[in-house]
């Protein structure tokens, strides 16, 4: 009995260890900074212009994104949106337990992928479409509308992509 106690309490305390807090920590600030930056465009463009242009390459645009990632799938509020939504939902929690059991800087790295991807999973329950707003464009061929939480997702891949080539060539030498 003692055995199975120890083996619970040596769970939680691995789950609640100084790398797990730290990227939770990393995923609350991100989560706070997009609902920031959304919630203070939305409230700017609503209230005064559809577009604002920063410099000839940059514009905030607010577009209101029923699909996934980057405004593919891009779908109006039925069955299909909320199928994806579960599915997203269900990402975030594997996310969740993919962080807490990774080993050193993967952690932080996924803890970027879950701050963006819980920014947008409550953009999705609470206004059944995600606020994106950035404007990427080079004269008229423009990239595709995103937001601060696509930013932290797309780093956090990134880096998640190149530590795995690093291992693979530090494995093959």
């Amino acid at each position: 009995m003692k055995n199975i106690e120890n083996i619970k309490n040596n769970k939680l305390a691995g789950i609640f260890s100084i790398k797990n807090i730290i990227a939770i920590l990393i995923t609350l600030t991100i989560f706070l900074i997009d609902r920031v930056t959304k919630i203070s465009i939305i409230r700017k463009l609503l209230a005064e212009e559809n577009s604002i242009t920063l410099n000839k390459y940059l514009n905030l645009e607010l577009v209101w994104n029923t699909g996934i990632g980057f405004g593919l799938l891009n779908l109006d509020a039925n069955i299909f949106y909320h199928l994806i939504s579960i599915f997203i939902f269900l990402i975030t929690v594997v996310i969740i337990i993919v962080m807490i059991n990774a080993k050193g800087s993967e952690s932080i790295m996924y803890s970027l992928i879950l701050g963006g991807a819980v920014g947008n999973l409550y953009d999705r329950v609470m206004y059944f479409a995600v606020p994106d707003f950035i404007d990427f464009h080079i004269d008229n061929y423009h990239w595709f509308t995103f937001n601060i939480a696509d930013i932290f997702i797309s780093i956090g891949i990134i880096l998640l992509i190149l530590k795995e080539f690093s291992v693979k060539r530090n494995l093959n030498k």
